[in-house]
């Protein structure tokens, strides 16, 4: 597994690793990880909709794929405390029939998992937020024409252009500076002469 891209992310590519991460405990587990930082799997239970136990499990799977570490900050050795290997993690789908099934499962499962945070966002989020910052918040569904070395190179660009603020996570934030959270799709459609289009 590799972290040379933008991001740091953690780099999945086996496909084992991709079906052991679509599971939405598992991807629960992971995200409360990466957003809040080293807990126990009593801790992490409330949030993720499992019993102590079961994450326990789930979590020795994950460290399985070196995604979940053990974090060696703890106070008490009663508990056996996790962390996040990374900030994030990414995956291309593999060019393998077994890699491609593994990708798509996940990539739904990661779908359905966020496809409710912008409802919760407005629920939860937004009336907390002062008008400077409600006014900065939206949506966008752009269409545009372009080529995959294309899509590619616009995908290359929005990387390296948040990148030090996703890197400045855990270091001292300017003043008035919040955490901020973007989902991002990248939704190609088929052409007209396309035989899945039909």
């Amino acid at each position: 597994m590799s972290l040379t891209n933008p991001y740091g992310d953690f780099e999945i590519t086996e496909p084992q690793a991709l079906r052991a991460l679509a599971h939405p405990v598992r991807l629960a587990i992971l995200d409360r990880l990466q957003r809040h930082g080293p807990a126990t799997a009593t801790g992490l239970s409330p949030h993720v909709g499992a019993t102590p136990s079961v994450v326990s499990w789930h979590l020795r799977h994950l460290a399985t794929f070196g995604l979940v570490t053990d974090w060696e900050g703890a106070s008490s050795k009663r508990e056996r405390w996790w962390q996040a290997a990374a900030r994030g993690f990414r995956f291309t789908l593999p060019d393998d029939a077994e890699g491609q099934a593994a990708g798509r499962q996940l990539r739904g499962e990661m779908f359905a998992r966020s496809a409710e945070a912008p409802q919760q966002w407005l629920l939860h989020d937004e009336p907390r937020l002062d008008d400077e910052w409600r006014g900065v918040a939206g949506v966008a569904d752009t269409q545009f024409v372009a080529t995959v070395d294309e899509l590619r190179q616009v995908e290359t660009a929005i990387e390296e252009l948040l990148a030090p603020y996703v890197r400045r996570k855990g270091e001292p934030a300017p003043a008035g500076a919040q955490v901020v959270r973007m989902l991002r799709y990248l939704l190609p459609e088929p052409g007209d002469d396309d035989p899945a289009a039909s």
